[in-house]
């Protein structure tokens, strides 16, 4: 009686919103289950990578399959994937595995892109894995210059506001989306027209301040503030550091630089 082929499923989504909507993982689980029991294969491992690029191999389950795909004798016959860019979208660190893999005795298999073991299946799969590479990089240029645009236009393209201001909506509205842009936030706005102060003229006291000095003189401030308004019943400041208002946190931070940079 020939052996059951042992097959290993490899499951990668490439952000970490796709892993988090718990669907594309599931959905390519259900499919290779259908696929292995189709062909009386029988599935020993599953390896999971949520919210991973295939750019490169610096994937903890994919070296965790790697190894046990190499050792002698393999723990499984067959690496089974949806689709070839689930495994890799560099095309010659495609090769460079499914070559290795083939000296152990194991095969790369994909669920949508089925192909043989002959010299035109190989063309194929090298041609398929070259446009793999491709697409990634072409969206990215198309995806920067809607971003480039999308700012030179006066909006905000995301991430936290700079200090001293805040996101609000904007008036006029493109498509279906609400654009955000920027405002000054009057509360910040005077923590930045103090450090500018300091940096020209200093507190008084002394010429103009350096980077430390700044940065004591305005988180001596703020957290004056933020004890005063804590005691009044207000509770913590948005201009305080995040830091400071987790108190049962032992983060701190590391440079005077970074103080600087996560005032809210």
């Amino acid at each position: 009686m020939t052996a059951s082929v042992r097959a290993a499923l490899y499951l990668r989504v490439s952000t970490g919103r796709q892993a988090d909507s718990d669907l594309s993982i599931p959905d390519r689980r259900r499919q290779a289950k259908a696929y292995c029991t189709s062909r009386g294969w029988e599935i020993v491992a599953d390896f999971v990578e949520p919210g991973v690029s295939a750019t490169d191999d610096r994937r903890p389950e994919f070296q965790r399959m790697i190894d046990a795909a190499t050792t002698k004798p393999p723990a499984f016959d067959v690496i089974l994937v949806h689709s070839f860019s689930r495994f890799f979208r560099d095309q010659f660190q495609l090769e460079f595995y499914v070559r290795r893999l083939a000296k152990n005795g194991v095969r790369l298999v994909s669920i949508t892109q089925e192909l043989g073991d002959d010299p035109m299946s190989n063309m194929i799969r090298q041609i398929m894995a070259l446009f793999d590479e491709y697409q990634p990089k072409e969206n990215a240029k198309h995806t920067l210059r809607a971003m480039k645009e999308n700012a030179r236009q006066g909006f905000r393209n995301g991430s936290l506001p700079p200090i001293g201001y805040r996101i609000v909506e904007a008036t006029e509205q493109h498509g279906h989306r609400t654009k955000k842009t920027l405002e000054i936030d009057p509360i910040q706005a005077e923590t930045v027209r103090r450090i500018f102060r300091l940096a020209r003229k200093g507190d008084g006291s002394s010429g103009p301040m350096g980077v430390k000095s700044i940065t004591k003189s305005v988180l001596l401030r703020t957290l004056v503030a933020a004890s005063s308004a804590k005691t009044a019943g207000f509770g913590v400041p948005s201009f305080v550091p995040k830091w400071r208002a987790r108190r049962d946190s032992n983060s701190r931070p590391s440079d005077s630089k970074s103080v600087l940079i996560d005032f809210h």
